[in-house]
């Protein structure tokens, strides 16, 4: 591998697999409005959040940590105001304690703060507006959860990237092959990514730990535990769907996120840990897994988009059996061929937003995976003109994101509208 390339791969790790604590959409909502409170100087007295469909989706449902179980956009918007800290990014509630619950609180009660959608057409857009004591400020988010684009008090610009509907300045994702990530694992000077794997391996462990002990969601790591016995394949599952119990029910664990998805975090490393402990891989192994785990899921998500309709766990459950089957030996073939079996198997999986059933449809999409690549191992495959599979992984991958961008437009505007309207009476 080039250096030049090299360095872009290890780039796009240390980009991606960041710390987050909560859901990251009601957590960037959260951002911004610190960042607004922060610009103003004071108090506001009335707040107006412009925030894009899928932002609406993903917020609606989900506990924001540390407010004491509240959901929703006005609950984000408020412990943002009342107590986060911009500095820490998607982290920005991380140090709230008790005695700042109230403030939330009141915060809640007092200030008028009006949700309406955003008219920039970005899938991803958070825009706050505030003013008091005399002052305005104004913030925007837009293409990714911590792509601050626009800051300004009284109407200055306090801070302005041009911005035109364009991928977040990152670095360029294109780069990424099967073929090229596969080498990049085998030859990766660990000290290079080994900070963010460890991190990874150690929170995304302890929350899942939290979600099979404790009482968060709809227990499913503990249901198929019970259901199904130890065994790798569901303690795989099992980890994974628990530490989702336990994220989108106010956990305050961090994560390590993957994509900008603290789920696809999950799905993408605790299946690969899980093995990993089963094969009595060491160290070494585990972190070159799940530098391929983490690659295949970034590779597949760019194409995929931030927000979609399609649910971004079915990319993280490929990105795990990529990772098995590493462990298991498999080289750039056996990761081609994972991921196409996997993605033959479970590309229709919809995403209805951020819930507890987030943990299901992972332990689904980690069973793709896995099945996938005991395909593999048993010489087992689909082939082009199987469905949207088409000869050649990469061109496989391209039908996948086609067909989240543009195939399932319209279904992502569906499924909003059945989320936003009111019942029928």
């Amino acid at each position: 591998m080039d250096q030049q390339t090299y360095r872009a791969y290890v780039r796009i790790l240390n980009e991606e697999l960041v710390p987050a604590m909560g859901c990251t959409e009601p957590i960037s909502v959260a951002y911004a409005a610190a960042i607004a409170r922060k610009a103003l100087g004071c108090p506001p007295r009335r707040v107006d959040a412009a925030v894009s469909a899928n932002i609406i989706k993903n917020v609606k449902s989900v506990v924001v940590p540390h407010t004491g179980g509240l959901r929703g956009i006005e609950a984000a918007v408020a412990a943002g105001l009342a107590a986060g800290d911009p500095d820490r990014e998607l982290e920005v509630l991380s140090a709230v304690d008790e005695g700042q619950l109230g403030a939330i609180a009141d915060c809640l009660a007092h200030t008028p703060i009006s949700v309406r959608p955003s008219d920039t057409g970005y899938l991803f857009d958070i825009q706050i507006s505030a003013e008091g004591e005399g002052h305005t400020a104004f913030v925007q988010i837009a293409g990714g959860h911590t792509n601050v684009v626009r800051v300004e008090r009284d109407g200055a610009a306090v801070l302005s990237r041009d911005y035109a509907g364009d991928a977040p300045d990152s670095t360029d994702r294109d780069v990424l092959t099967v073929e090229g990530i596969v080498e990049f694992a085998d030859t990766v000077a660990l000290s290079d990514v080994r900070d963010a794997l460890e991190r990874q391996i150690r929170l995304n462990t302890d929350i899942a730990q939290e979600g099979l002990t404790g009482r968060w969601g709809a227990a499913i790591g503990r249901v198929l535990l019970d259901a199904y016995g130890g065994g790798a394949a569901t303690r795989a599952k099992a980890m994974a769907a628990a530490g989702s119990d336990a994220r989108m029910s106010g956990c305050e664990k961090p994560v390590v996120i993957n994509s900008g998805s603290g789920n696809q975090g999950m799905a993408a490393s605790l299946p690969v840990i899980v093995y990993a402990q089963e094969l009595g891989a060491d160290r070494e192994l585990l972190c070159r897994a799940l530098v391929v785990s983490n690659l295949v899921t970034i590779h597949l998500k760019t194409g995929i988009g931030c927000l979609s309709a399609y649910c971004g766990a079915t990319s993280a459950g490929c990105g795990a059996g990529a990772g098995v089957a590493y462990l298991y030996g498999g080289k750039a073939d056996a990761v081609a061929h994972t991921v196409v079996n996997a993605v033959a198997i479970n590309s229709g999986m919809i995403c209805d937003g951020a819930k507890p059933s987030c943990a299901a449809k992972i332990a689904s999409a980690v069973e793709a995976g896995l099945l996938g690549m005991q395909m593999w191992r048993q010489g087992k495959e689909f082939y082009g003109g199987d469905g949207i599979v088409i000869k050649g992984v990469e061109n496989t991958i391209r039908n996948v994101g086609r067909l989240a961008r543009r195939g399932m437009a319209e279904t992502d505007r569906e499924i909003i509208d059945m989320m936003i309207s009111p019942p029928p009476c």
